[in-house]
């Protein structure tokens, strides 16, 4: 229900459900909503004995693969709004296609969800702990007997076309549906095929119950849909207890009224099965099987964000065909992904928060994303040095100045320049270092400030340098940058702080940097829509979303923790990978620039 930290924005965005919701709050009526069924029905007791909430959303996943950015809008809504107005938000799987769902899913799904920031065991003004996780699966008892009592009142009927018959006699949107030979059969016929379908006596695909509703009507979905379909496979959570399952809209509003949701919040593309999902409840509240109030249905524009892709599909095709290394690969949308790249669950709720919710779909650029993630980072994200493209630099007055070619000159930085508390970073300066390939131009460019010969630089946190030259190999390649320490005009020591220079880059100590894989990413897609029309999205892969370089790092960063953020001055934010990183193999993941660089 709560968020752990409990936080929630002074001003909100824009969000039409917490209209609809205040006003439901006023009128009253929310917390009547419960299940008529037999007591110690397994259903009966599903919402807890938390009678006390004012609202109760839920958050829906099929089990059948990963969650991604987009599932993040709904699980931030929902858990959102119960939090919000003191209500309950139920975690549920429904879990009806035996076929395409598997346990894997559901443990990475509980840990996305957790990961977040939202949990969903509640505790009562007792203080006693409630879980609100639930599963469709646990209600196949009772949908089966509302499929029984739909039938029995002569709302629906076993159909035994075949796919292709079915398919061809539902119409479309200029043509009415056909009613199929089987609709007059009657209640009691429909009901011993409805028990042999349960019973296992037919085959796969040979019949389904659908509902008798209107083959004419303008919305599809109302044309006779399917509620049960035969499917000989193990389930993950009832094995093979049955072999015939729920369709997804009926069990749906099922579990809804089962569970007294109040708001049932979706998105856009359920709107035209509202009317069925009305037409379902008020069915089996005439019958008894449940009591009003009923839960509402609610639709609104999901989160489309540009360069990236969100069909399961066409995710699951990348992750076969090998274009990404694997659900987590960091250039995906997956919430694995996205967490392993370095995406903080505060960034992405921030992001969705700033969003709102409205009755619309809408496209948002990539761009938002990394701007709530520097928010969230660059007040807490320690600060470190790193040389992504190495040059050496070699100090040719070191021993001179210093009497020894040993010696090492002690530097500190802090380690977040706003919170003196984070300490300070502790590292050396020898007559070696690293310093970027860009920085150094034998012939410079226009404004151009750093090292060339001639010119004076300061090394960050250390001496000013002047640019003596460079050495190259047979090739002419610029190998090595000459450079000399400049001392204090008057005491002849190295300092010349009152040397005024204009330019000053990072470096990194040859004597004690971290040598380490740096995965430099980017999106995946160079078309902010990548799927958009009739192309092939994967023409629009992006060949440099992952380069892999060898950098160097300051000290500090040795024994850095795995998935632990930093920023790399001048560079951008950093992570350390959480599946490859190790003290003695360092591997970082570039999550995003300083600022938005992909427009140039």
């Amino acid at each position: 229900m709560s968020h752990p930290n409990e936080e929630a924005a002074a001003v909100k965005p824009s969000n039409f459900l917490r209209a609809i919701i205040e006003r439901d709050l006023e009128q009253g009526g929310l917390q009547g909503r419960h299940f008529a069924g037999t007591p110690g029905d397994a259903a009966h007791h599903a919402a807890g004995p938390l009678d006390a909430a004012k609202i109760r959303t839920r958050f829906p996943p099929e089990p059948n693969g990963y969650l991604h950015i987009g599932h993040a809008k709904s699980i931030c809504l929902n858990f959102g709004l119960a939090r919000d107005y003191g209500g309950i938000c139920h975690l549920r799987f429904d879990d009806t296609n035996p076929e395409k769902e598997e346990q894997e899913y559901v443990d990475a799904i509980k840990e996305m969800v957790a990961w977040l920031g939202w949990n969903w065991d509640v505790k009562d003004a007792a203080g006693q702990s409630h879980s609100h996780l639930f599963y469709a699966s646990n209600y196949f008892d009772f949908m089966y007997r509302a499929a029984e009592y739909l039938v029995s009142a002569g709302l629906a009927y076993v159909d035994e076309q075949t796919p292709e018959e079915i398919r061809a006699n539902r119409g479309d949107f200029s043509k009415p549906g056909v009613n199929s030979p089987f609709r007059d059969r009657t209640p009691e016929a429909n009901l011993l095929r409805l028990q042999e379908m349960k019973d296992g006596l037919h085959a796969d695909g040979s019949m389904i119950l659908r509902a008798k509703i209107d083959m004419a009507s303008p919305n599809i979905n109302l044309r006779d849909p399917a509620l049960y379909r035969i499917r000989r496979a193990t389930h993950h959570n009832t094995g093979d207890q049955w072999c015939i399952y729920p369709m997804y809209t009926f069990a749906h509003p099922i579990e809804d009224a089962l569970e007294r949701i109040t708001h049932s919040v979706c998105t856009l593309e359920f709107e035209d099965q509202r009317p069925f999902y009305d037409w379902l409840l008020g069915k089996l509240a005439d019958g008894g099987l449940l009591a009003h109030p009923l839960p509402k249905q609610y639709e609104f524009g999901r989160l489309n964000l540009s360069y990236v892709v969100t069909s399961k599909r066409k995710l699951r095709q990348l992750v076969d065909e090998g274009h990404v290394t694997g659900w987590d690969d960091p250039r995906l949308p997956t919430l694995v992904g996205m967490r392993r790249r370095g995406y903080t669950p505060e960034s992405i709720r921030n992001m969705v928060e700033a969003t709102g919710v409205t009755k619309s779909n809408a496209w948002l650029d990539y761009s938002v994303l990394d701007g709530c993630l520097r928010a969230d980072l660059e007040g807490k994200a320690a600060r470190a040095s790193a040389v992504l493209d190495p040059l050496k630099l070699k100090l040719s007055n070191w021993a001179e100045l210093f009497g020894s070619a040993e010696h090492r000159e002690p530097c500190s930085a802090p380690a977040h320049p706003h919170h003196p508390e984070m300490g300070l970073r502790q590292f050396s300066l020898g007559p070696e270092v690293w310093v970027e390939q860009e920085d150094f131009m034998e012939v410079p460019s226009k404004g151009y400030h750093r090292l060339f010969p001639g010119n004076k630089t300061r090394l960050k946190y250390g001496y000013v340098i002047e640019c003596t030259g460079c050495e190259k190999d047979a090739d002419g390649k610029v190998t090595a940058v000459l450079a000399n320490v400049v001392p204090d005009t008057k005491s002849g020591t190295p300092g010349a702080d009152s040397v005024k220079v204009k330019g000053v880059i990072t470096w990194v100590g040859a004597h004690e940097a971290v040598a380490a894989e740096l995965r430099l990413y980017d999106r995946l897609f160079t078309e902010a829509q990548p799927d958009a029309g009739e192309a092939d999205f994967i023409t629009a892969l992006n060949p440099n979303s992952c380069r892999v370089v060898t950098g160097y790092l300051e000290p500090s960063l040795a024994a850095w923790p795995a998935a632990q953020q930093v920023q790399f001055e001048r560079h951008g934010y950093f992570v350390s990978d959480r599946v490859d990183h190790r003290a003695d193999k360092p591997v970082f993941n570039k999550i995003t620039g300083l600022r938005d660089g992909w427009g140039k």
